[in-house]
């Protein structure tokens, strides 16, 4: 059953508004994908960086993907935020302030750095799991910024839009444009990885690529709380993770459903991020039934979702709308 939470700062409204251009989209829908970490190198905490810990990493956005929708109000209405889902999580706390959520963040970010007034109704179908090490936030963040660059006519290079991006956090500016990217300074200085460059053909060959099988949980892991227990017993031998010993400590049931896939041949399976969600990259169909298999037999996961890698954001504008909350 669909979980859904609205916030509104202003009116409804049922047509563009009024001095909308007619060239312009009334309403830009974006599909923006998850991310995960191949390898994620943990380096010291830095106070000038408000204690986030220095970062090296390879992202890779995968194909599961959550929708947000940004459609054009009346000058003066203010800004609305609709959030629905199966899978929320404490997004749909009564306590949540959806201030904070990080599409309503990127909002005002975009419309501070366009001087444009935040007059825009915000919707988002959450597929990604929450507080899952899966950047779902972070890419909502930035199918907002991809959103609004359109909806406005911007136009803006995707070098000024990590720029803004980067104010609100540490993944934000790869999940702009997705695929495959190097990540360094708290993971926010971000080093495109081209289609058919040296690099991208290794990650492929290495088998960084292809079907994806992810594995979800009921349980969410706090960023603060993994970096915190890092900080005490540091990485892992051979992890090419360094927080998914931390991750594995504070939710065991991770480890074993990394152990379950790469026993059923997966060619790579990881802690995602901080977790608890486990990705497993797997060569051929019958390894991918062969690990959907081991997670249903083992119960090491709480749902199974199915993606591809590498992905990368789609946009689609919308002329007209028939309503707009």
């Amino acid at each position: 059953m669909s979980a859904a939470t609205t916030l509104s700062t202003g009116s409804p409204v049922t047509a563009p508004a009024p001095d909308h251009r007619p060239d312009t989209p009334a309403m830009v829908s974006v599909d923006c994908p998850a991310k995960t970490n191949l390898t994620l190198e943990v380096g010291a905490s830095r106070a000038e960086w408000g204690g986030r810990h220095e970062l090296d990493t390879i992202y890779c956005a995968i194909s599961l993907t959550d929708t947000v929708s940004a459609t054009v109000k009346p000058t003066g209405t203010g800004f609305s935020l609709d959030l629905a889902g199966k899978h929320l999580g404490d997004l749909a706390s009564s306590s949540a302030d959806m201030r904070r959520n990080h599409a309503a963040m990127a909002l005002f970010a975009m419309a501070e750095a366009a001087g444009r007034e935040p007059d825009i109704a915000l919707t988002i179908d959450k597929r990604i799991p929450v507080g899952a090490g899966l950047a779902g936030g972070s890419a909502d963040a930035a199918a907002t910024i991809l959103a609004l660059d359109k909806l406005w006519g911007l136009n803006w290079p995707i070098e000024r839009l990590r720029e803004v991006a980067a104010t609100l956090g540490a993944d934000m500016p790869f999940c702009v444009a997705g695929g495959y990217a190097r990540g360094t300074g708290y993971g926010e200085v971000i080093e495109p990885i081209d289609e058919g460059s040296e690099t991208e053909r290794a990650l492929r060959a290495d088998g960084y690529a292809g079907a994806v099988l992810v594995g979800a949980y009921r349980t969410q892991l706090s960023t603060p709380d993994v970096y915190r227990l890092f900080d005490a017993i540091g990485a892992g031998s051979g992890d090419r993770n360094h927080l998914q010993k931390a991750a594995i400590r504070l939710h065991p049931r991770s480890g074993q459903a990394v152990d379950a896939a790469l026993e059923a041949g997966a060619r790579h399976a990881f802690v995602s991020g901080s977790g608890p969600s486990v990705v497993a990259f797997t060569p051929t169909p019958a390894v991918r039934r062969q690990v959907l298999a081991a997670w249903e037999r083992s119960g090491a996961v709480d749902r199974i979702i199915a993606a591809e890698a590498p992905a990368r954001p789609h946009i689609h504008p919308h002329l007209s709308v028939t309503v707009a909350r």
